[in-house]
C-alpha cells in the first residue's frame, strides 16, 4: 500500500475514534442538560426536597455537598501535598517507596463502594461518628488522596531539576529550596489538580450512602453554631448529598415528581462538574502566566 495512502486511513482512523468519543460526551451531557434545564431556577437550587408531595428542591442537598466538599478537601489535601513533596522530593528510591507508590495504585483502584463500606464500619461504627459529615469526608479523603497525590507528584516532577540547583548554590536549604523555588512554580499544576479532584469529590454518590446518610434533616440557615444539630455547619449531622438525592429519589419513588427534580438535579450535578473542568484550565493557565510571565 502506498504509505502517503495508510498514513490518511491512519490519520482518518484517530479522527474518527477521537470524534465518536467526543460525540458521545456530548450526547450524555446535551441530554442531561436539555432535560435538566427546565427545572432549574432560584426556587428548585434553594427550597428543601419533599418526599411524597410535588414541587421540592435540591437546596439541602446542594448546601450538603459543597459543605462536604470542602471539609475533604481541608483534610485530604494537606496530607496529599506531604506524601507528594515526600515521594518526589525526599524519598530515596528503594523498596519503601516502590511500596508507597504501589499502596497509593491499590488504593486509587478500589470501587467507591468498599470505600464507603470502610467508612462505614470504621468511622460510623468503630470511631461512633454516626451518619454524619465528618463521616464522609474521612471517607472521601481515602477516596481522593490517591488522585491527589499523584497530581500533585507530578507536578513537583515536572520542574526543571535546574531551578532545584539553582536555589541549592544560592545557599538555601532543601526545604528552603521545596517550599520557596518549587512549590511556587508547581502551583498551578497543583490547583489544576485540586479542581480536577473536587469534581471528582462532588459526584461521588456509593461512598456517602454508607456514611454520610441518606437523610437531609431540615436547617436554619441563621443558626451559625457548628454544635447546634439544625446548624449547617454541625459536621456530625447527617448529610444527603446531591449525588445521593439523585439515586435516592430513583430508587424510592416515593415523589409524585421523581423524574423532574432527578433530571434537574442531574443537570445541575453535570453543570457543576463542567464548571470545576473548565475552573482548572482557567485558573491554572492563569497562574502559570502571572508566575511565570508567559504571554
Amino acid at each position: 500500500m502506498n504509505p502517503k495512502l495508510s498514513n490518511k486511513i491512519a490519520n482518518g482512523t484517530l479522527y474518527g475514534i477521537a470524534g465518536f468519543i467526543v460525540l458521545i460526551l456530548a450526547a450524555l451531557l446535551g441530554y442531561i442538560i436539555i432535560t435538566g434545564l427546565p427545572m432549574l431556577n432560584w426556587h428548585f437550587l434553594t427550597t428543601p426536597a419533599r418526599a411524597f408531595t410535588a414541587g421540592g428542591g435540591i437546596g439541602i442537598q446542594l448546601f450538603n455537598s459543597f459543605y462536604l466538599l470542602l471539609l475533604t478537601l481541608l483534610i485530604s489535601f494537606p496530607i496529599a501535598l506531604g506524601a507528594g513533596i515526600y515521594l518526589n522530593e525526599y524519598a530515596p528510591n528503594n523498596w519503601v517507596t516502590n511500596v508507597v507508590r504501589t499502596a497509593i495504585e491499590i488504593l486509587s483502584s478500589l470501587p467507591s463502594v468498599v470505600v464507603g463500606l470502610f467508612g462505614f464500619l470504621i468511622f460510623v461504627v468503630q470511631f461512633d461518628f454516626g451518619f454524619s459529615i465528618l463521616s464522609g469526608a474521612f471517607a472521601l479523603t481515602f477516596f481522593n488522596l490517591p488522585l491527589l497525590t499523584r497530581s500533585i507528584e507530578e507536578s513537583l516532577a515536572a520542574i526543571s531539576n535546574t531551578q532545584r540547583e539553582g536555589g541549592l548554590a544560592l545557599g538555601l536549604s532543601k526545604w528552603e529550596t521545596v517550599t520557596r523555588i518549587i512549590l511556587p512554580a508547581a502551583l498551578p499544576s497543583i490547583l489544576t489538580g485540586v479542581i480536577l479532584s473536587a469534581g471528582r469529590i462532588f459526584g461521588e454518590a456509593a461512598a456517602l450512602i454508607f456514611t454520610a446518610g441518606q437523610s437531609a434533616p431540615a436547617l436554619d440557615f441563621t443558626d451559625w453554631n457548628p454544635f447546634n444539630i439544625s446548624s449547617p455547619l454541625n459536621p456530625m449531622r447527617p448529610a444527603e448529598t446531591l449525588a445521593v438525592h439523585i439515586w435516592k429519589i430513583n430508587s424510592e419513588g416515593i415523589m409524585p415528581d421523581a423524574k423532574a427534580v432527578s433530571s434537574g438535579a442531574s443537570a445541575v450535578l453535570v453543570i457543576s462538574v463542567l464548571v470545576f473542568n473548565i475552573l482548572a484550565r482557567f485558573i491554572g493557565k492563569r497562574l502559570y502566566q502571572k508566575l511565570t510571565s508567559a504571554k
